[in-house]
């Protein structure tokens, strides 16, 4: 690889109370010591998303649209509600449109007895339609095992299971960033 990768971890709840920010802050941490990995963390709060599709974003909903065009591959960070994802993650998502196609996405999911795993699924299915890549390894944490100072009550395994998704990520991310800069090249060629 001859740079770090930018991965947008994208927080997709905007909750009040929401749990999401501890999540963000521990995957923040295992990524700290990551060479290959250049982490933005991108809250949907401060996106300043229109309630309803548009094309006429605030400035800062097209600073979201950007900073998620700059990333090579994404971590979406989401938890369950009522078997699904949030709303503000599926409108974050149409708004950004084309801006997945050909890059990964890994997913780190919290809530209820399946860990925000129903709603990895249905996402999966969203980013299917949109051409990106979906990294099988996830990482779900099942009725927020985390203590009073945000660190899940077991560490290893959690860490363990983000490094394999991370691993995923990456090679995915690296495979994919060659891929588009040949497709850039022959289309300046042609």
């Amino acid at each position: 690889m001859t740079s770090p990768l930018r991965i947008a971890l994208v927080v997709g709840s905007t909750r009040e109370g929401r749990f999401g920010p501890t999540v963000a802050r521990w995957f923040e941490g295992v990524t700290a010591d990551r060479s290959d990995i250049e982490l933005t963390v991108i809250d949907l709060v401060d996106a300043d998303l229109p309630a309803h599709w548009t094309h006429d974003l605030a400035p800062r909903g097209r600073a979201f649209v950007r900073r998620l065009a700059e990333a090579d591959a994404y971590v979406l960070l989401t938890p369950e509600y009522n078997h699904s994802f949030p709303a503000s993650l599926k409108q974050a998502i149409d708004i950004a449109g084309r801006v997945w196609a050909r890059k990964p996405v890994g997913f780190v999911s919290y809530g209820g007895l399946s860990g925000g795993l129903r709603a990895v699924e249905q996402l999966r299915l969203v980013f299917a339609e949109l051409a990106a890549a979906t990294i099988r390894e996830t990482v779900s944490f099942h009725q927020f095992p985390f203590d009073e100072s945000g660190r899940p009550h077991d560490t290893d395994a959690a860490g363990k299971a983000a490094v394999t998704m991370l691993d995923d990520l990456v090679w995915w991310a690296d495979a994919l960033r060659t891929a588009r800069e040949r497709e850039a090249e022959w289309r300046e060629a042609s």
